[in-house]
């Protein structure tokens, strides 16, 4: 592990990195560790890049340097790391993930996708309590949801019925997420993904719909945010 560093300090500068991802400018492969203030509001994360880690939590880079082995790049991503920062924060760990994106192109979706409301699919509702300002489309077999994620990242979910699988659905519904981006912002220059690592079939599905793997992601979310019911 290299040093521990203190970045920009505020809240944009989650986003302006997010921002350089997006146009192929990847943080230095030098081992380090960068220590950024948390998003306003938001939810704090750690986020891995090629030798490169970034800790977006409201911590002192000196607590976060006493709890890391010397050399262990995978160590802010482990269970002991993680759980003492989110002891330290008064959080849980959401999701540990892998991170994609995919630029944004013109042209209508290859399947018939249509706008909708209040919808209680698990897939949305759970969109809808880790997103704000999220857009529903559904389809035969499949809902698609879009909204604003951690540092107002526009982020895409989605799911197929289980008697529609194998069949390509999951990729046209990624892929429609990049063709809708623009419906939301449009100055939307790509759309993020994230997805867990032994979830293959929605790997692949990204990956066939060309969203490109960037990285990895801890989401730490506040200890009393629980999905309706659970």
């Amino acid at each position: 592990m290299g040093s521990v560093t203190v970045d920009v300090i505020g809240p944009a500068a989650l986003a302006a990195l997010f921002q350089d991802v997006g146009h192929g400018v990847f943080p230095p492969a030098d081992g380090a560790v960068r220590v950024i203030r948390q998003p306003t509001d938001g939810d704090a994360a750690v986020l891995g890049f090629t030798a490169h880690i970034v800790v977006a939590a409201d911590v002192e880079p000196e607590w976060v340097a006493a709890r890391l082995p010397p050399g262990d790049l995978s160590a802010p991503l482990n269970p002991p790391f993680l759980s003492a920062l989110c002891e330290r924060l008064d959080r849980r760990v959401n999701s540990l993930d892998l991170v994609a994106y995919a630029t944004v192109f013109d042209g209508p979706p290859e399947i018939p996708l249509t706008s909708v409301g209040a919808v209680s699919h698990p897939r949305v509702r759970r969109a809808q309590h880790y997103r704000t300002d999220a857009r529903v489309w559904s389809t035969e077999g499949g809902i698609l949801v879009l909204g604003r994620g951690l540092a107002g990242r526009l982020e895409v979910a989605f799911e197929v019925d289980p008697d529609h699988r194998g069949r390509g659905l999951g990729r046209a519904l990624a892929q429609s997420a990049r063709q809708l981006a623009r419906e939301i912002d449009p100055g939307a220059g790509g759309v993020w993904a994230q997805v867990s690592p032994g979830n293959a079939a929605s790997v692949r599905a990204l990956v066939a719909a060309g969203y490109g793997a960037v990285g990895s992601e801890a989401l730490l979310v506040p200890m009393a945010r629980r999905l309706p019911g659970g």
